[in-house]
């Protein structure tokens, strides 16, 4: 028997340990989870708790009193005092005249400009009213005249008391689309 030169034989395993992770259980599970949340959260409801402080019954007057100074701006630039036109140059000198018999504390002047009065003459009576010796300074938004009805009294007005589970809570409805269904 001839035996010739002797050949090496190697044997590899077929199928190495993996180090790698199969995704393909994992990708599923996750869908499944995804379709399952899809499916309940519409379902869930969705009310917010939401605190809301609360209400105070504060008394505002409802009458100006009379002897209220209210300065108002008019559209021209015109200045009136209580109701009386007065002149540029005499404005300070007429609220001085109603301001000195007053108590330091007492000496509070109210402006009311018009929508589209000039910003310029509204800077120039708040700056008069300071250098007559008004104290306190206050705007209002419409026009009143010593006497009459606040205008204004409604949007201080209480607003209702809200709806609640429990107290100092309620609860803020959610926002629902409205579905339209077309035959």
């Amino acid at each position: 028997m001839k035996h010739g030169p002797r050949k090496a034989v190697l044997v590899k395993p077929v199928a190495g340990p993996k180090s790698e992770i199969n995704v393909t259980p994992l990708v599923d599970v996750v869908l499944v989870l995804l379709i399952i949340f899809m499916v309940v959260t519409p379902l869930q409801e969705k009310d917010l708790a939401v605190r809301v402080p609360t209400v105070e019954k504060v008394e505002t007057p409802v009458n100006v009193p009379a002897e209220q100074i209210m300065v108002h701006v008019r559209s021209s630039g015109a200045l009136e005092i209580n109701g009386e036109v007065t002149a540029p140059a005499d404005y300070v000198a007429a609220l001085k005249k109603r301001l000195q018999p007053r108590a330091p504390v007492d000496r509070v002047v109210f402006v009311t400009p018009n929508d589209d009065a000039p910003y310029k003459k509204l800077v120039e009576a708040l700056d008069g009213a300071r250098h007559a010796g008004a104290e306190t300074l206050g705007m209002t938004l419409e026009a009143t005249e010593p006497g009459n009805e606040l205008s204004a009294s409604s949007a201080l007005s209480n607003p209702p008391p809200a709806e609640s589970d429990e107290p100092g809570w309620t609860r803020a409805p959610a926002a629902r689309p409205r579905v339209e269904q077309s035959h």
